[in-house]
């Protein structure tokens, strides 16, 4: 290898003293293989360096109207070295493959650490970024790639000739791909068996975000690749089957992607260092990691776009839920889709009997418990066999051939001929056979396996122009006291289905009320802006069925005389449950007491917007 000074009286120097006729063909094969923007090539007025890559054999020369460029190596073939190619990698999946294409194509190789070794392994010529900077790694490796000579060539830009004559002054070559991700500080910190204070921060990467942002930044010149998926695409580029512009596009893209890797990888360090000081407390200051899984048809209507993002932050590590769930069959998930299924599948894992709960519109509209999920899901779908039409299937237990064979052909208790159809049927498994027979219930039918969720975590909400942070309503039946307040006094059977009723208000939209009886849902109310209303409606839903029901409400009755109590006992309600704390509880007492109708107390609301 050799490095040469092209001036305008081609008095070029070659280390190794060459004879005047071989300075002379290797400048002139120096002009007709050298990309002179793409070197970073400077006219300069009187003045011109020429340094080689080894610190060995540079000097500098003066010349009149001297045309000079950092790094220029030439090969004994006479075609000259495309640029460096920095390589620093946790990840070495596909590093191999991407250091032989771009030392094939001509670029020289610099790496550190793990990432040299192993080029070094696989015989590909690799220069240790210490020869780079002349200056050893140290303090444990914290210290290898923060160098002038790193960053310098890295940033500085080939269009600005102060630029190119700062950085040749100082002898650092310009660096035009960098390829580097990050220490594993994500999986140190959510393994099985969680890391000491010491080793988490021991793996909170520094050199590599400040190399990633160096490049993103001058991306005008130089090429970023953070991401092993995108090696292919990289030497794709770089082998000239795209224009200008085009390059220019695709570095813009790349450091759009190098910058958001940052910043995904810094709120994740930020995440865990809040967790190990702030305890509960909403932090100060939050950004949530997130990404894109996949583009919807469209939102929550046709002329809105939309897409579907995964929650990469820390808190939703291991949670499962819709967010993570495998699609075996079907139609793509539709906007819609996922609210129902996320409201569906959330509501049947908060029961910790085998359960099914049907949802529409986000609300469930038919839930039962039972011993055999065949028995359940009947009973779940004849509490409101038309809106369960068209709707969302929830299991908490998987399904097996028996149960599939029963989704796939049950009729509608509406009129015993039309069979149920169904948008999207969620479990937490299936059985080989019970997945093959319901897939032929329908091509369209979407059938989902999702790891249970339960009902625990961070809770947000988006509002214009901000964000709202809660704790999940993770508080169920078997952590409140059913207190009576009544002079009737709930039955073991009546407290068993106030539980399972107080279980399913908490996942219906306010104003909230549930009529069940025997772990089964007979109707609800909801999302009306009057609780008169809700019950109305609940009753209505419950019909015949409603003699010895139950009833729950997710906040207490502000009346009780003509009024939701006074409704609910004359048409058959048996026992009441609802938090208390109105002026007028005494009211919803004395109207129970009349009508012989047990009522109790939680001490705890639903509240659910």
């Amino acid at each position: 290898m050799t490095s040469c000074l092209v001036s305008a009286g081609f008095a070029p120097h070659i280390a190794g003293k060459p004879t005047k006729s071989q300075t002379q063909q290797t400048c002139s094969n120096w002009l007709l293989n050298y990309d002179l923007q793409r070197c970073g090539a400077i006219v300069s007025g009187n003045r011109g360096n020429v340094f080689s890559t080894h610190r060995t054999s540079h000097r500098r020369f003066r010349g009149p109207h001297t045309l000079s460029c950092a790094t220029m190596r030439v090969e004994a073939s006479g075609s000259a070295s495309k640029g460096k190619a920095l390589i620093s990698v946790s990840d070495k999946q596909g590093l191999e493959k991407l250091a032989k294409g771009l030392s094939d194509q001509g670029y020289e190789l610099v790496s550190t650490g793990g990432s040299a070794a192993a080029l070094e392994t696989a015989s590909l010529p690799v220069q240790r970024v210490e020869q780079l900077t002349g200056f050893p790694e140290m303090l444990d490796g914290r210290v290898k790639t923060l160098h002038p000579g790193v960053h310098g060539g890295i940033l500085a830009k080939r269009d600005e000739a102060k630029h190119m004559a700062a950085i040749s002054d100082h002898n650092i070559s310009p660096i035009d791909i960098v390829v580097v991700n990050l220490y594993p500080f994500r999986q140190t910190v959510t393994a099985q068996q969680a890391p000491s204070y010491e080793t988490a921060v021991e793996n909170i990467d520094i050199g590599g975000p400040a190399m990633i942002r160096a490049a993103a930044k001058n991306h005008s010149h130089v090429a970023v690749v953070v991401d092993p998926n995108d090696y292919d695409e990289l030497l794709q580029h770089l082998s000239g089957s795209s224009n200008a512009q085009e390059a220019l596009q695709y570095r813009k893209r790349l450091a759009w992607k190098a910058f958001q890797h940052c910043a995904t990888y810094d709120s994740t360090v930020a995440e865990w260092l809040w967790s190990q000081i702030g305890g509960l407390e909403a932090a100060p200051e939050l950004s949530r990691p997130m990404q894109r899984v996949s583009g919807l048809r469209y939102g929550e209507n046709p002329h809105q776009p939309a897409a579907f993002y995964s929650d990469l932050s820390l808190a939703e590590h291991g949670k499962g839920g819709i967010a993570t769930a495998l699609l075996h069959h079907g139609k793509e998930m539709s906007y819609n889709n996922y609210l129902d299924g996320d409201a569906a599948y959330t509501a049947v894992c908060d029961f910790p009997e085998p359960s099914c709960v049907i949802v529409k519109h986000t609300n469930p509209c038919g839930a039962a418990s039972r011993g055999d999920l065949k028995e359940a899901y009947p009973l779940a779908v004849r509490a409101d066999p038309t809106s369960a039409f068209g709707g969302i299937v929830a299991f908490n237990r998987p399904v097996d051939e028996e149960l599939a064979a029963l989704l796939r052909e049950f009729r509608s208790p509406a009129d015993g001929e039309t069979r149920m159809f169904y948008e999207v049927v969620i479990a937490p498994g299936y059985t080989p056979d019970g997945l093959q027979k319901l897939k032929g219930k329908s091509k369209t039918l979407r059938i989902l396996e999702a790891e249970p969720r339960a009902p625990e975590g961070q809770s947000l909400r988006q509002i214009a122009g901000g964000w709202l942070w809660q704790q999940a309503d993770n508080l169920g039946p078997d952590g409140i006291t059913f207190t009576p307040v009544s002079e009737t006094q709930p039955t073991e059977q009546q407290l068993a289905d106030l539980a399972f009723a107080w279980r399913c208000v908490k996942h219906v939209k306010s104003n909230a009320i549930t009529i069940a009886k025997e772990q089964r849902l007979l109707g609800m109310g909801s999302g009306q802006p009057n609780r008169v209303k809700s019950v109305q409606i609940a009753l209505e839903k419950a019909s015949q069925d409603v003699e010895g029901s139950v009833m729950a409400s997710d906040a207490f009755f502000p009346f009780a005389w003509n009024d939701s109590v006074e409704m609910a006992c004359k048409a058959g309600v048996k026992a009441i449950a609802h938090p208390g704390g109105s002026m007028r509880d005494q009211d919803a007492v004395d109207c129970c007491n009349k009508y012989g109708v047990a009522l109790v107390t939680t001490g705890v609301r639903h509240f659910r917007h």
